[in-house]
């Protein structure tokens, strides 16, 4: 293996958690990086699968300590992905899947260059807030001041899909799913120097579509669906 690290990025509530589950299991040689963070669980969520959940004082003495390839604040929670994943990941001879938000992904795009970036986008956001709506149901906050704050910090971070490699938009799970893979795939064996071959060159042509350049008309065009007037309900016009 080439030891690439693969970053995925997404707005709260696009599916990135159930995208990244799934190419897990598809993708062979893929270490997952499980990231660090000062907030409280939620819902189902367990101590060393979603997070390693600690207290600000143990994540203050691993930032001193230099413990960490990125960490950001995010909604005044700490987030960050400890240096030691990266290492591990290499030895064992393993690509690095990690899922950080925007701050996190520059601080890593400016350590490793050659990192691939993909960045998921909800369809729109009239979906994005059913989807935040249903998850908050899920997690017992139906706050709509908390679903809010999250519709806005989804603007805030989609205004940032210009620093990605590769842009996904997470309509359907499936087509999501094998549009991931054949970037990976894709990146794996360029990096490797294999040229396209028969069996190949679907993934190619996949992975290509779903670059920066070639969706960029579709990305900005969700992204003026959160600058949207708010209409009583919720709903944009």
């Amino acid at each position: 293996m080439s030891g690439i690290v693969f970053i995925i990025s997404a707005p709260s509530g696009s599916g990135k958690t159930t995208l990244t589950n799934e190419i897990l299991k598809l993708v062979p040689d893929l270490r997952f990086s499980i990231s660090y963070t000062t907030r409280k669980p939620r819902g189902s969520e367990i101590h060393g699968r979603e997070y390693h959940f600690v207290s600000r004082d143990t994540f203050d003495e691993m930032i001193r300590r230099g413990e960490f390839l990125e960490y950001a604040n995010v909604f005044g929670n700490y987030y960050g992905t400890a240096r030691s994943f990266l290492d591990e990941a290499r030895a064992e001879g393993k690509d690095l899947l990690l899922d950080i938000d925007v701050q996190g992904a520059a601080q890593v795009k400016e350590r490793l260059p050659e990192a691939v970036s993909v960045f998921i986008l909800p369809p729109s956001r009239e979906v994005l807030e059913r989807r935040l709506r249903n998850r908050s149901q899920a997690e017992n906050v139906g706050s709509p001041e908390v679903i809010q704050r999250r519709l806005e910090g989804a603007g805030k971070e989609i205004e940032n899909y210009p620093n990605y490699d590769y842009i996904l938009v997470n309509d359907r799970l499936e087509q999501s799913i094998d549009n991931l893979k054949a970037v990976m795939t894709a990146e794996r064996l360029r990096r490797a120097g294999i040229s396209p071959s028969p069996e190949t060159e679907a993934m190619f042509k996949k992975a290509e579509e779903s670059r920066l350049p070639n969706v960029r008309e579709h990305a900005k065009e969700i992204l003026a669906s959160f600058a949207a007037p708010v209409l009583p309900g919720g709903n944009t016009r």
